[in-house]
């Protein structure tokens, strides 16, 4: 828990930097390039996560890798080498993109789906958007679960809307047991 009450910290930090730099979207980017760097690149997680490397292998690393990024983001690795904190990069870079997206009013609407979402099923998920939010700018996270069957299941902060087939059945099944 303390690990995600300092990523927060961090990240407010970072994002008030950026923010008076005019440069928040480019360090958004890095940050969601960051997290997703380490999601799938299981070696640079384990490194990073690793108490026996030297930190200072740790910042000279993520510098290397990314080279590219914003100045503000490679303060956020001397920061965060400062304070022996590399474990909590990714937690960090998560809740800066929130923080961002809720500084620039997008709101994130999470879809779970038995399947992968096509064109046709994103459409209607955006239309029933459209009526429960009264948000312009919306991001659509998907996550598929077999379990619901069909159908989706649609959480905008904190409404949640349940058009799965398995939520289908069961109300049917209450119905017809009564």
């Amino acid at each position: 828990m303390s690990g995600t009450r300092a990523a927060i910290r961090y990240a407010k930090a970072i994002l008030e930097i950026a923010d008076s730099k005019k440069v928040a979207s480019q360090v958004s980017a890095d940050m969601a390039l960051i997290s997703s760097t380490i999601h799938t690149n299981a070696e640079l997680n384990t490194f990073i996560q690793s108490p026996t490397i030297n930190v200072d292998q740790k910042e000279s690393a993520l510098l290397e890798i990314f080279a590219n990024a914003n100045a503000v983001t490679k303060s956020l690795f001397r920061l965060v080498k400062e304070n022996k904190r590399f474990e909590i990069l990714d937690a960090v870079a998560l809740e800066y993109n929130k923080l961002f997206d809720i500084m620039n009013g997008v709101e994130v609407a999470k879809v779970t789906t038995a399947i992968a979402m096509d064109a046709a099923l994103e459409a209607k998920v955006l239309a029933k958007i459209a009526t429960i939010s009264s948000s312009k700018k919306i991001t659509i996270e998907n996550s598929v679960d077999p379990a619901i069957i069909g159908g989706f299941i649609l959480k905008i902060g904190d409404k949640q809307y349940n058009a799965s087939i398995a939520e289908r059945l069961q109300v049917l099944k209450r119905e017809l047991s009564n």
